[in-house]
């Protein structure tokens, strides 16, 4: 039988484990490319044969997505599979019309057959959007578990810019592993909560590899959600994050509906700060799609350590780089804690950016007076740096979970902005574990 040409459209995460648990030992298909977007400086590499399995003693090439038509037609590609979220339902749409036109068929897979089995109970945590407040969930899962003494391993969605080979299952339980394996921010501020609380996080690109490894030393798996992604495993409980300050977006974005669908639980966050109308919708939505999950109201409260470099002060703010670039939030924690403090201004960083942090606002001309926090390399995070420092004002609010002095050298004071989840009444994360059997 003649193997079907397949090209993977990705963003070094999901495309991945999707050729890992489906293509990758498939005699019935022959991946020919991945091609990437969203994230920069990783086009132009290859999936490694160490990685791609006896079918690929070569590795897969991965292209840049702009060569998407060209790639179809000079590779003979039959199928497209689109493997990268928190886009628009119009953008997927507009992506399998091009590929269509191209002459080729365009794929969505579903969860079946990308989820793998854990030997242990599985928490997933998801979210309908980028930015919703999956993390603070997460910890608070970790937490109620641990004191009913199991031993919680978190398993993060994949964030591999680096080397792959290296990459292929990661263990963090120290600062120190952060730096070995050479963390960009984004990767940092997804595993570094956990390590300070004293737990551990898996990640990495073959994410059966990082199970097996993981099973050996947790009685229960969380997983912790990228983006609005699917979970890769199967799981016993599921946990939906929905964003009331984006209202009607858990309708509209991929494949953050699905993952509306699959919730075992809602949870609406940040009720304390947002609009009474917002959070009416979202409910109604919810019980549209999805009318058996339990709903859960919760806050995130959010602090600083150092709450005088806000109070009257021309203030910089950081925020987490995802959420303001294809998350299209208008503003984070960062922003609600300057405005609550009364700070005297945000200054606006645009005039003092560098390099490729000038490129990240021609790329989302939307952001606004907010910096985010990108790092995706060594570069980057020198760029971000240097804009820091250039950018005239009196103090830096840092709105990302991570502590940005720890690998940045900031020539001004700042102070960091902290936020835990906060459940608001009956239904809470405790009840639908309990209700599950896992506590």
């Amino acid at each position: 039988m003649t193997r079907r040409n397949v090209l993977i459209m990705g963003a070094a995460g999901r495309d991945f484990h999707n050729f890992n648990v489906f293509f990758r030992d498939n005699e019935n298909y022959n991946v020919v490319a991945f091609t990437a977007t969203q994230i920069p400086n990783i086009d132009g590499r290859i999936y490694p044969p160490e990685l791609a399995g006896k079918l690929y003693p070569n590795g897969i090439k991965i292209y840049e997505e702009s060569e998407l038509v060209d790639l179809i037609h000079k590779l003979k590609v039959n199928e497209v599979i689109f493997s990268y979220s928190d886009v628009q339902f119009e953008y997927v749409m507009t992506k399998a019309s091009i590929v269509n036109a191209a002459g080729a068929s365009f794929r969505l897979m579903g969860a079946e057959e990308t989820m793998i089995k854990s030997t242990k109970p599985v928490v997933a945590v998801l979210a309908v959007r980028t930015g919703c407040g999956k993390s603070q969930t997460s910890r608070k899962i970790v937490k109620l578990l641990q004191e009913a003494g199991k031993k919680v391993v978190a398993i993060r969605h994949p964030m591999p810019y680096g080397d792959l080979v290296k990459q292929k299952v990661q263990r963090y339980a120290a600062y120190s592993d952060l730096d070995k394996y050479e963390c960009t921010i984004e990767e940092r501020e997804e595993y570094e909560p956990h390590v300070a609380r004293g737990g551990v996080i898996y990640a990495g690109v073959d994410y059966e590899a990082i199970l097996r490894e993981a099973e050996k030393e947790a009685d229960i798996i969380l997983w912790d959600g990228g983006n609005n992604d699917m979970s890769f495993y199967k799981a016993d409980v599921t946990f939906t994050v929905a964003d009331p300050h984006r209202p009607g977006h858990e309708m509209r974005y991929y494949p953050g509906n699905t993952s509306l669908r699959l919730a075992d639980a809602v949870i609406i966050n940040k009720v304390d700060s947002a609009d009474a109308e917002g959070i009416v919708t979202v409910r109604n939505n919810i019980q549209h799609v999805n009318p058996n999950a339990v709903v859960i109201e919760a806050a995130s409260p959010i602090t600083v350590d150092k709450p005088e470099l806000i109070t009257d002060k021309r203030v910089l703010v950081v925020e987490d780089g995802p959420t303001l670039t294809h998350g299209e939030m208008k503003y984070g924690a960062g922003t609600v804690i300057t405005q609550k403090l009364g700070a005297k201004e945000i200054v606006d960083p645009r005039p003092y950016t560098v390099k490729s942090i000038t490129e990240t606002y021609k790329k989302y001309p939307n952001i606004g007076v907010l910096l985010p926090a990108m790092g995706y390399g060594d570069q980057q995070i020198k760029d971000l740096e240097e804009t820091i420092n250039k950018t005239d004002c009196d103090s830096v609010v840092i709105g990302t979970p991570i502590d940005l002095g720890r690998i940045l050298k900031i020539n001004k004071p700042s102070t960091r902005v902290m936020y835990e989840l906060q459940e608001i009444g009956s239904n809470t994360l405790e009840s639908v574990l309990k209700a599950k059997g896992l506590l």
